[in-house]
């Protein structure tokens, strides 16, 4: 018995090693495009939707308003919120005219369904390069949207962003939600690298609006309460309409979850959605977290039996020596360095986290936005 867990141990080893050489590398160590002229970026409508946000609002606004942007427009989207943010949007609106808000009213149909208010804010919006982000994050520069849009052209027309957490000092959880991030940008960047694309995120994304119309919007996924996306991006996205944005000025900031509980429910929501992906990149994405998952398990069980120690060993250090230089790479491109050297704690906690998800909620209500 031994021996076969051995043998599998080191074939589970080679399929880790095919994902960091294979795919992962393609990302680790690529070069991002020089940015283009400002004078030749096209207009931009900037859409954000918010339910329920009135202080980020006040907060995040400003930031975005005063990009160094030679023309763009501001879709604000009261989602049916309960507090005073669709006043404190019009108070916006009154002072600056490129501020155009979209009231959404409580829809039976569409109940808690972001997908309905982001669809009348696309239909509301000027003009037709739209730039995606949430009422929670911060713009990282106020050339955000020169970063982003600079990578349109007439062929590629999806821009892959980027929108880490901030960073807590002394908090194990700000870790492993950094860490979570920073793996799930490098797998949908990789991806895209090798012509796959699967997979964007709504804090920061671009794309034109004829790839919304020609998708019909999200009427293929309207019944599922998130990703509008991920699963809009899985498809309209492919190798020669998709680009990258993951300069240090691109990136807009969110504030991480602050308690287990609600960052588990967060996940809960976005491990659900996974499901709706295509066969092909469920196969991929499910086995590289099998991989992990048997690769920690098999080299649990073959330590505590002490079983061909060296060559278990050294095929463990090989491994993690692999991983270290494409996931450090990775994070530096990434603009977060500070995890690199407790990527195996990190990665053994985070594969135990998901694999509970994935328990929950297999039996358990799904989870909507709000």
């Amino acid at each position: 018995m031994l021996t076969l867990l051995l043998y599998t141990y080191i074939s589970i080893i080679g399929i880790q090693l095919i994902y960091f050489l294979g795919i992962f590398r393609s990302f680790a160590f690529y070069k991002e495009e020089k940015k283009r002229n400002l004078k030749k970026l096209p207009p931009v409508s900037v859409i954000i939707c918010a339910k329920n946000e009135s202080e980020n609002l006040r907060e995040n606004l400003p930031k975005i308003i005063d990009q160094n942007y030679p023309e763009f427009q501001v879709v604000l989207i009261n989602d049916a919120s309960s507090d005073d943010s669709l006043k404190i949007m019009e108070d916006f609106a009154k002072k600056h005219a490129f501020i155009k808000v979209v009231d959404v009213k409580s829809n039976e149909t569409f109940w808690g369904n972001k997908k309905y208010a982001l669809t009348l804010g696309i239909k509301a919006a000027k003009y037709d390069h739209l730039l995606f982000t949430d009422a929670d994050c911060k713009v990282n520069s106020e050339i955000w949207i020169s970063e982003m849009a600079g990578k349109f052209n007439d062929h590629q027309t999806i821009v892959l962003g980027y929108s880490p957490y901030k960073r807590i000092k002394k908090s194990f959880l700000n870790a492993l939600i950094r860490f979570e991030t920073l793996l799930t940008a490098i797998q949908y960047f990789s991806y895209a690298r090798i012509g796959i694309p699967y997979m964007g995120v709504g804090r920061n994304l671009a794309y034109h609006k004829k790839e919304f119309f020609n998708a019909k919007g999200f009427i293929k996924h309207m019944h599922v309460k998130s990703g509008d996306d991920d699963l809009f991006i899985k498809e309209v996205a492919h190798k020669e309409n998709t680009a990258l944005a993951f300069s240090e000025s691109s990136i807009t900031l969110s504030e991480a979850e602050k308690s287990f509980k609600n960052w588990f429910y967060q996940k809960r929501r976005h491990i659900s959605t996974s499901k709706h992906y295509k066969f092909f990149h469920k196969m991929l994405l499910g086995l590289f977290y099998i991989s992990q998952f048997l690769f920690w398990l098999l080299l649990i069980i073959l330590l505590v039996y002490q079983y061909q120690l060296i060559l278990v060993i050294s095929l463990a250090v090989l491994r993690f020596l692999v991983q270290f230089i494409i996931y450090g790479n990775s994070f530096k491109k990434l603009h977060d360095t500070s995890l690199k050297w407790f990527i195996p704690v990190l990665e053994l906690f985070l594969i135990m986290f998901q694999f509970v998800i994935f328990i929950v909620n297999s039996f358990s209500k799904k989870v909507h936005w709000r």
